[in-house]
Formats: structure tokens, C-alpha cells, sequence
């Protein structure tokens, strides 16, 4: 079980973890061992709310699949147990993430001052730029 806060966490069935092998330099050892991770998180199947469901599937990227799966790989480390915290604490900060609902804008409108402020600006442009023709010719 994945816990991600106090109210929300992910069970065990909700996501697979599957060992492979890393990429990458190594030695002798390499090409007998498993040390990498890829967890597997089907984000359509999960118990989440919906809109969580959207935010995350907008933090995943390029991580999601056309399956609405969320691909995690991890292999930063060579222990097998240390990837395997790696891949879920990254599940669980993307999902801390996608529990956090963006404040909607609320329109504003300017201020009188600032409204008068542009006018001035322009009227002074306007002046400059009428100021740019021949001398002795008005139009």
C-alpha cells in the first residue's frame, strides 16, 4: 500500500511492479540481475475521484500509454529495494500533486487610474508621432 496523505492512499492492487534489467555500465554482474524497476499505474481503473484522475493524467505526460496507464521506471540505485521506494514515493508525489485543485481566476477589471494612465501614454505617442512631418505642412 501506497500511502499518499492522511485521507487518500493506493492499494496494492491498483498499480503492478515488474523487476528488469537496467541499462546502462556495469560489470560482470549486470546481465544476471534484475535491479531495475517498472511500476504500472492504470490511472481509468484507480479509486481516485475524477477530476484528480485528469490532473494527473495532465502531470503524467508523456508517461501515460494509450491505455491510460501510467509508466514509472526506476533504476536510479543498484538495489532492487531501493528502486522499488524510489518508483513509489514518485507515484505518490505525482498523486499529491494532482489531489492539490488549482484556485480558479476570478476576472478583474482596471482601475480608473490605470485606464487614465494608458490614455495619457497615448495621447503623448500621439503628439510624438504627429510631430514627425515636413515643417510648414499641416494636415
Amino acid at each position: 500500500m501506497i500511502v499518499v496523505n492522511a485521507r487518500v492512499s493506493l492499494a496494492d492492487d491498483e498499480f503492478s511492479e515488474r523487476m528488469v534489467k537496467a541499462s546502462g555500465p556495469g560489470g560482470q554482474h549486470v546481465n544476471k540481475t534484475s535491479n531495475a524497476i517498472e511500476l504500472r499505474f492504470h490511472v481509468g481503473n484507480s479509486s481516485l475521484e475524477d477530476d484528480v484522475k485528469e490532473r494527473l493524467r495532465g502531470l503524467a505526460g508523456s508517461r501515460l500509454s494509450q491505455e491510460d496507464v501510467l509508466i514509472l521506471f526506476a533504476q536510479g540505485s543498484r538495489s532492487l529495494e531501493m528502486n522499488r521506494q524510489d518508483a513509489r514515493e514518485r507515484l505518490a508525489e505525482l498523486v499529491r500533486q494532482a489531489l492539490h485543485r488549482p484556485k480558479s481566476r476570478r476576472p478583474t477589471r482596471p482601475t480608473y487610474a490605470s485606464k487614465l494612465k494608458r490614455l495619457e501614454g497615448k495621447s503623448k505617442r500621439s503628439g510624438v508621432k504627429s510631430m514627425r512631418g515636413r515643417p510648414g505642412r499641416e494636415d
